[in-house]
């Protein structure tokens, strides 16, 4: 199954999406990975599920990625004797460590660690910042605060401390659990929330030891603020608006992803823009005009994928909402100002030999009447170089893992196919190439191509030749490159 368009779309599935018949429907519809949200369900549902893609992978002959979702160290508050009570603005309230029954003037707040960070004049922001309360004085269990906005606070709703840094690691003991059977049963990317510094990233990718590549989501200020070195050790990125409009002004959101899509851009990693992209789908089956504008936005700064989340995993319409925002990128990446945009914004990166051969592989393509640019990779590496180019012809990445195929499905123009044959000369790469471009419906044998690879073989790195060759079943050759 070929995708008309580059984008790649991320399905949460959930209740409304949990059976064969619908993630079959998801994937035809046009999505290209799977969410699964660690926060909702058990393992054995989500072992179940897992199952069902995989079966859904091996009868359309497609990979397909899965990302598993932790759901990182949440803060709540405790509950109260009335189950609920009403701020007003102006009022003292207290945060403590206290056990007991919260009522009009304190609640539990069972973190140590947030009372150990907090200093006066610091905000607490309760029920995604629906509640805003001003530190006045604090200890090492208490934080005395004054309500600025007020409202009804509930049992366990969700407390943010946007203006600290947090003595958290980003995996609970949920999380690492979690992790662990996400690994075992075979997921291709964990996807790591309210990462605060680099070091929260090495953790998880320490416990994942290459059994998935690790996503970094970013939706706290202080990863904001040391973005580059968080990227550096990250596979992929996740662009969480959610949280990160509740602990900035929401107006920053909009600059703060497109500086961090044009970062990872430039670094060859994949980035993907989420929440709230088609929320009235929930219950909608069409769109608001804005959600499309917002769709279009992120396809229009190139970003690799976008995402849905209650739409596809709790709404009435998961199927309508997966189909719409393939319709709206291909609607955008048709449009001529599209390639206008993305080329303004590609910056020449040209560090290593592999960079050298992608950028020459996407000039080559992109001046001459290529149809396809074939790269063999034993990582990906290579792959994500050349998406990071974003050429104006399609990709397809050649590789002998189903592991590094399924991993590239979050990539940008990317179209993965396994290798069966052993390659260990160029002469049978090139073969190889040109039979996935004519099974792929991209290239016919009149055509051209280019293919990268690397020699040796089968050696992540290595990638050092480029060659331009018909796409036909019988190739000759006046050289064999060893």
């Amino acid at each position: 199954m070929k995708r008309s368009r580059n984008l790649k779309i991320v399905a949460t599935l959930g209740p409304a999406s949990n059976s064969y018949d619908r993630i079959r429907a998801l994937f035809e519809a046009g999505a290209d990975v799977f969410r699964m949200n660690m926060s909702h369900g058990d393992h054995e549902g989500h072992r179940a599920v897992h199952g069902i893609i995989r079966q859904v992978e091996k009868d359309t002959g497609r990979p397909i990625a899965i990302l598993a979702d932790l759901q990182g160290p949440k803060l709540r508050c405790g509950v109260f004797a009335d189950g609920k009570v009403k701020l007003k603005p102006g009022q003292a309230f207290r945060f403590d460590l206290d056990d007991a029954p919260g009522d009009a003037s304190r609640v539990q707040l069972p973190h140590p660690e947030i009372f150990a960070a907090l200093e006066p004049g610091e905000t607490l922001l309760v029920n995604d910042g629906k509640l805003r309360l001003r530190v006045r004085d604090c200890g090492a269990d208490y934080a005395n605060c004054e309500v600025e906005v007020g409202g009804k606070i509930s049992d366990r709703k969700g407390v943010n401390v946007p203006g600290v840094v947090l003595p958290l690691s980003a995996l609970s003991e949920k999380d690492r659990a979690d992790l662990e059977f996400a690994c075992t049963l075979g997921v291709d990317w964990l996807a790591l929330s309210f990462v605060q510094r680099p070091e929260d990233v090495e953790e998880a990718r320490a416990l994942a030891d290459g059994r998935a590549a690790v996503l970094s989501k970013i939706e706290k200020p202080a990863a904001v603020k040391c973005f580059d070195d968080i990227l550096a050790v990250s596979d992929g990125i996740m662009v969480a608006r959610g949280d990160l409009g509740v602990e900035l002004p929401v107006q920053n959101v909009p600059p703060i992803q497109k500086r961090l899509v044009h970062t990872c851009r430039r670094a060859g990693k994949p980035v993907i823009v989420a929440t709230q992209m088609m929320e009235s789908m929930i219950s909608s089956p069409v769109p608001t005009r804005a959600e499309v504008s917002d769709v279009a936005t992120a396809i229009y700064e190139g970003a690799d994928a976008v995402m849905l989340s209650a739409e596809s995993a709790a709404g009435k319409y998961p199927v309508e909402a997966v189909a719409t925002m393939d319709a709206v990128a291909r609607e955008v990446e048709s449009d001529p100002t599209y390639r206008t945009v993305i080329e303004a914004s590609r910056r020449i990166e040209r560090h290593t030999v592999a960079d050298g051969i992608v950028s020459a592989a996407r000039e080559i393509a992109e001046s001459t009447d290529i149809k396809v640019i074939c790269c063999f990779t034993q990582s990906g590496t290579t792959a994500a170089l050349t998406a990071r180019e974003r050429p104006r012809v399609p990709i397809v990445a050649l590789t002998p893992l189903i592991g590094t195929a399924r991993r590239l499905c979050l990539h940008w123009g990317i179209s993965c196919h396994l290798v069966t044959d052993v390659v260990d000369r160029f002469k049978m790469a090139v073969v190889n190439a040109a039979r996935a471009a004519r099974a792929s419906g991209l290239a016919s044998e009149e055509d051209q191509i280019v293919v990268t690879a690397g020699v040796p073989f089968n050696v992540p790195g290595t990638t050092n030749i480029l060659r331009v060759a018909p796409c036909r079943e019988k190739l000759i050759f006046a050289s064999d490159p060893e």
